[in-house]
């Protein structure tokens, strides 16, 4: 290694690219194309053997690239200084450790970390006390310079399309009008909460199904693109300077606030069949928007797809990670739809972290700017500590 370091020079990193070991998670954080991209800048890329078959992406390309192929994710973890995952560190039951345990003082992790998730404290913990600068893909912030690092708004759309999917797939009845021989089947109606790049995607997806398409968001704006969309708005009559903060994101509602946007959701829900939940505060947990009760007032064999469950969910029955019915209603968890959606998702978050690699190193060095707006979004662990805003107060520090 120290041989190989000295003839590629000091202006070069070593990426490393494990296999993404998180159940039925078929991407990976680079495509054959971007480790091009990467050796052309003069870096060298460890890609762990066989990590893009599952998004259709070989061992021979990558080698084709430029990419060393190595056998085991232990050997990328000991030999890379810059680790590029797409989710959270796990426990990796081939290796009978934990990732977070391969990586070590001075490591750099870039991937999607979501770190104000209660079942991510104690891994963002352990980043921390293991010395690893952490940064986390979901706190890129929607600026116009940041739009091609912008891994979460690609993912979101993958999201939205996908899980407009799966929500229909479950559904126990025809999504568009029917005309047939015993008479006309009704169109279901399908509600979106959270307007966002997610939620305009299963908007339209829903809408090209033949669903009627209902929406509901805090923000002015973004009703009006749900409705350019042909959505109907339910109005939740939350007044704009409560809802909407830097950069346009939604902020954090009052408790009373709050309550006053379930009780409005809480007259629709029952008419409807499919409900998407995309609402989101950047850097903290998802508001609770649909509850028990609310969930029990539903249609039977209606569906909820909760794609904010990453950050704790917007209903409260959502179970993480799984599909499960509960008072007759299907509520969808999967924490990762993009990667249901493999090709398309690998080929948009490579491009999204290759533009974010990019932006960072200076020199051939990570440089870390504190003072830098993308920068202050996405660094989680730094020095030994915690210092995600959202996550710190997630945590109680």
């Amino acid at each position: 290694m120290g041989q190989n370091n000295a003839n590629r020079g000091k202006t070069q990193m070593i990426i490393g690219v494990p296999k993404e070991i998180m159940h039925d998670e078929d991407r990976v954080s680079a495509t054959p194309d971007v480790c091009a991209r990467y050796i052309s800048l003069g870096h060298s890329v460890l890609v762990e053997k066989n990590a893009g078959e599952g998004s259709y992406f070989h061992d021979e390309q990558y080698a084709a690239a430029g990419a060393e192929i190595v056998d085991t994710a232990r050997e990328v973890y000991e030999r890379a200084e810059l680790i590029l995952k797409v989710k959270e560190p796990q426990f990796n039951r081939l290796m009978d450790m934990h990732e977070v345990d391969m990586m070590r003082p001075g490591q750099v992790l870039i991937t999607f970390i979501h770190p104000a998730a209660p079942s991510n404290h104690q891994m963002v913990q352990n980043l921390a006390a293991r010395g690893v600068t952490a940064l986390t893909l979901d706190g890129v912030p929607r600026i116009s310079r940041a739009q091609s690092m912008d891994a979460l708004t690609s993912m979101s759309t993958c999201a939205g399309y996908k899980g407009i999917i799966m929500g229909s797939n479950l559904l126990p009845r025809f999504v568009p009008q029917i005309f047939s021989a015993v008479g006309q089947i009704r169109p279901i109606n399908a509600l979106i909460v959270g307007a966002g790049v997610g939620g305009l995607q299963a908007l339209a997806t829903a809408k090209r199904l033949g669903a009627r398409v209902h929406a509901a968001d805090i923000r002015p704006a973004a009703r009006e693109q749900a409705q350019s969309l042909g959505a109907q708005i339910i109005e939740l009559n939350i007044p704009e300077e409560a809802a909407v903060g830097t950069g346009g994101y939604a902020k954090s509602l009052s408790r009373e606030l709050l309550a006053q946007e379930r009780a409005a959701l809480a007259a629709r829900l029952p008419e409807m069949d499919l409900v998407f939940l995309s609402a989101l505060v950047p850097g903290k947990l998802a508001p609770i928007l649909i509850t028990e009760e609310m969930v029990q007032a539903m249609k039977p064999g209606a569906v909820i797809v909760d794609i904010s469950i990453d950050q704790g969910g917007n209903c409260a029955l959502t179970p993480p990670g799984e599909i499960q019915t509960r008072h007759k209603v299907h509520l969808v968890g999967i924490k990762n739809i993009p990667g249901l959606l493999p090709e398309s998702a690998t080929s948009m978050f490579a491009l999204n972290m290759f533009n974010l690699v990019n932006y960072l190193i200076k020199d051939g060095q990570l440089v870390l700017d504190r003072g830098d707006e993308i920068v202050q979004g996405i660094l989680t662990t730094l020095d030994g500590q915690v210092v995600h805003a959202g996550a710190r107060e997630a945590m109680g520090l």
